[in-house]
């Protein structure tokens, strides 16, 4: 695993990164000299941390308004200290999101912390999941998928993320249920690893008074019949990332619905794999949710 960990970026990390296509970065490069890639035997430029974090403070800044003709003219320190004046919490997106991509390319917990700290100093977890923590998951994927980032990075960060949902879940947790009309089991399918949606909804479940159990992954659907004999009006909740097999959701939705569903239960079902499903044989009782905010809105 530590082998695959990336020191060095090409210009094509650089622009998965950044958003910078890199056709732009090598005029930046070019023209104004704001970067100095190393060179292969084969004249290929690579790049080090430095690159990145200093591009990433461009990006920013460019986005502010500033001319890159003119970012070239401020000596080196200058740029993260103009990038520091310039952010606010109030227009922090990118600029959070940037530091979080630095910490996850350093290992860096410190800088997730108090990048982390900064942002809920002044805006509810609810804001910080939502602008912050739901963009960089999506892009974090993109970014593994494309080898931009090595699986070391990415469950650095999923880890970090995930650990703040839990402590916020917690403070919920302790508090007795305000809404007693219906309690929600949440759980993920055999071999599904990624909780991280799961257990936000959960959170997002505790915020509004309802009884939240989470079960956590690979729960066969046997099992969860279990709960029925303890609760009524259950609503169960899943999460399909990358399970079940795409040919088999169909099967695995119908199954779900022949073991769970009765007259006062509910199935909701989120996730990428949902896409695969039939929507137009589901039951009145069972509901497919595109994305996190519809699942929110539900609620």
């Amino acid at each position: 695993m530590i082998n695959n960990i990336k020191t060095v970026f090409s210009i094509k990390d650089l622009e998965n990164l950044s958003g910078i296509k890199a056709h732009t970065i090598r005029i930046w490069e070019k023209r104004y000299n704001v970067l100095e890639p190393m060179r292969t035997d084969t004249n290929i430029r690579l790049y080090n941390i430095a690159s990145l974090q200093k591009l990433l403070n461009i990006t920013l800044l460019h986005e502010y308004g500033y001319k890159i003709s003119k970012i070239a003219t401020f000596p080196e320190e200058k740029i993260p200290q103009l990038v520091r004046e310039i952010t606010t919490k109030k227009n922090s997106k990118n600029y959070a999101i940037n530091s979080f991509k630095m910490a996850m390319m350093n290992f860096d917990q410190e800088l997730f912390f108090n990048t982390f700290d900064w942002l809920i100093s002044e805006k509810s977890f609810q804001e910080v999941f939502k602008d912050h923590f739901l963009p960089l998951l999506k892009e974090l994927g993109l970014l593994w998928q494309s080898q931009t980032i090595s699986p070391a990075n990415e469950h650095f960060m999923s880890h970090l993320i995930k650990q703040k949902i839990l402590i916020y879940t917690e403070s919920l947790q302790i508090l007795k249920p305000t809404r007693t009309d219906k309690v929600f089991v949440l759980s993920l399918p055999m071999n599904e690893v990624h909780q991280i949606g799961l257990l936000y909804i959960q959170y997002e479940i505790l915020l509004r008074g309802y009884k939240a159990i989470y079960l956590g992954e690979s729960m066969p659907i046997e099992n969860l019949q279990d709960l029925t004999r303890h609760f009524n009006s259950i609503t169960f909740a899943t999460f399909m990332t990358i399970q079940p097999d795409p040919n088999f959701v169909n099967q695995y939705v119908k199954l779900m619905e022949q073991k769970l569903l009765s007259e006062d239960n509910e199935i909701w079902l989120m996730g990428k794999m949902t896409k695969h499903i039939n929507r137009e044989n589901l039951s009145e009782r069972t509901f497919v949710f595109d994305s996190m905010e519809e699942t929110i809105l539900k609620l």
